[in-house]
């Protein structure tokens, strides 16, 4: 029996902007041989409606990602930093409406 990862296409994840101006959001993934059959089998099955003005494809292998065990590290609450609180400001009363 032959090993099929050695035959597998990479996988690509898919991200897909829908209008000028708005963020890029991730919509799926696909498996295709390089770049640019990845970008085109994106925008075949992920924009089928004219729904995007942009897509990005990514080589899954490639993205490097945080583990969900170290949430406390990168998204501790600085609730003991108290100059990023916004009370910790007085606003001109020009702004006041703010």
């Amino acid at each position: 029996m032959s090993d099929t990862t050695e035959h597998e296409w990479p996988l690509w994840e898919v991200f897909v902007r829908s209008k000028a101006g708005l963020d890029h959001k991730h919509c799926g993934s696909l498996h295709a041989p390089d770049p640019k059959m990845a970008l085109q089998m994106a925008r075949d099955v992920y924009t089928r409606r004219q729904e995007g003005v942009s897509v990005w494809v990514v080589r899954s292998d490639q993205i490097v990602a945080s583990d969900p065990g170290d949430k406390d590290m990168y998204f501790d609450p600085a609730e003991d930093k108290v100059y990023r609180h916004p009370t910790f400001y007085v606003l001109p009363k020009s702004v006041d409406h703010m």
